[in-house]
């Protein structure tokens, strides 16, 4: 990634935190192709949310399968350098989100298909990992309305947040900006936006911190 000129970018993070409405301001800023998860086409979503322990492994394995498609569709544009691409999901957040959800023996299962559908996935150039508490994140949700959201629970989103904070702790994959989302309004507040910019134009390896001063809700 030169400066200027973003190559592969993702942005996580837990669920309501904010990563879709910035990921599509950064398209729209570097001339970017969108590259978004697809949670409304998954039919065992809202089962998920209603009971938990019975559709874990259908939810993940759908996902898995919708992501890896996506990836593999990623990799043949890479390679023909085609223009840059901006995520608003991880490839590994599927694993992440599988170690919460399953049993153990589920889990095994899952590592098998996980492993081999995971082969050769290009490494982002930049990955932002987006943070907010978990207060936030559920006022978040319910500002949005979206009917499958509904039926989250702080106590699951809790978990989500501490599981991707244990998960950015070690992660080495690729260089990482972390950024304090709390009081930040990337899809409205330009200031907020415009500081986050300036760190993704500027080339940098290792591990970042943006904390923005703004207070915008």
């Amino acid at each position: 990634m030169t400066r200027g000129q973003p190559g592969y970018i993702v942005v996580e993070g837990p669920i309501g935190v904010g990563k879709t409405s910035l990921v599509k301001r950064l398209a729209a800023t570097f001339g970017s192709e969108l590259l978004l998860e697809d949670a409304e086409s998954n039919p065992f979503l809202e089962r998920f949310y209603q009971n938990p322990r019975q559709a874990a492994l259908q939810t993940q394995l759908f996902f898995l399968l919708q992501r890896t498609r996506q990836m593999q569709e990623l990799r043949q544009s890479l390679s023909l350098s085609q223009p840059g691409r901006v995520a608003d999901f991880l490839m590994e957040k599927d694993y992440l989100f599988a170690q919460l959800t399953l049993d153990d023996d589920e889990l095994r299962l899952y590592d098998q298909v996980y492993r081999q559908l995971t082969l050769d996935i290009p490494p982002p150039d930049l990955v932002i990992y987006l943070q907010a508490p978990v207060e936030v994140l559920l006022a978040r949700v319910a500002k949005r309305g979206l009917d499958y959201e509904r039926l989250i629970e702080s106590a699951y989103l809790q978990r989500l947040t501490e599981a991707y904070a244990r998960f950015f702790h070690n992660y080495t994959a690729a260089p990482l900006l972390i950024v304090n989302a709390a009081s930040a309004n990337f899809a409205e507040n330009d200031k907020d936006y415009n500081e986050l910019v300036e760190h993704v134009r500027t080339p940098r390896g290792g591990r970042h911190y943006l904390n923005p001063l703004s207070f915008a809700v």
